[in-house]
């Protein structure tokens, strides 16, 4: 495992969904930083004639560091992302102006984080987290992009929750993630290699027997 885990694999090594704190923390502190600057850099290379960057956030592209930073990478061209692309993107729109690129982040986002609070939950169950947490996410997942909201509001109205919160560092969060990832990772090796053991010496005793 490298220096960065992805939001998937720490989905994945938890078997459940991120609860509200976790992402209120991700939203405020570093998702949206980050997704301020991807906005920037994608509308300057659009205007610059090189539009091949990526302009889709997706579970698999937001990396979490040990030391509680987190970054983006590049679409994988294996990984499907059409859940995560915005419907403008998807019908072949080129974005015109910075706040359509921003509202395309907005959109990716909103998904990536929805995905999170709503992973494994059973289809007639629904998500575990208030209704001003859900009412966000759904305005940065409006299929209409005029509708959906914007990077600034979604800052606004986090700020106000953490104020009103008292929430953690987000850093200390993505930290502590990084860490359930490696000790799931490490648990489930030493499960598998006492496990392969235990085959051999069952084997070994069919063969003496």
């Amino acid at each position: 495992m490298g220096t960065f885990v992805t939001l998937a694999e720490v989905l994945e090594a938890r078997g459940s969904p991120l609860d509200e704190d976790e992402v209120w923390c991700l939203l405020l502190k570093s998702l949206f930083i980050k997704s301020l600057e991807l906005v920037t850099s994608l509308w300057f290379a659009l205007r610059l004639g090189s539009g091949n960057m990526c302009s889709v956030l997706s579970p698999g592209s937001v990396l979490l560091s040990a030391n509680g930073s987190l970054a983006f990478k590049s679409c994988a061209r294996n990984e499907d992302v059409a859940s995560f692309t915005a419907p403008e993107v998807q019908q072949g729109h080129t974005a015109s102006s910075r706040t359509a690129v921003e509202k395309m982040v907005v959109y990716s986002l909103g998904m990536t984080l929805y995905w999170c609070v709503d992973y494994h939950l059973p289809h007639n169950q629904p998500v575990q987290i208030s209704a001003e947490l859900e009412g966000l996410l759904l305005s940065m997942c409006e299929d209409m992009m005029l509708r959906r909201t914007d990077l600034l509001t979604v800052l606004e109205t986090c700020e106000l929750h953490h104020k009103a919160s008292m929430l953690p560092p987000a850093e200390r969060l993505i930290r502590q993630l990084v860490e359930d990832v490696y000790r799931n990772s490490v648990s489930s090796g030493v499960f598998n290699k006492a496990s392969s053991i235990k085959m051999l010496l069952l084997g070994a005793q069919a063969i003496i027997s």
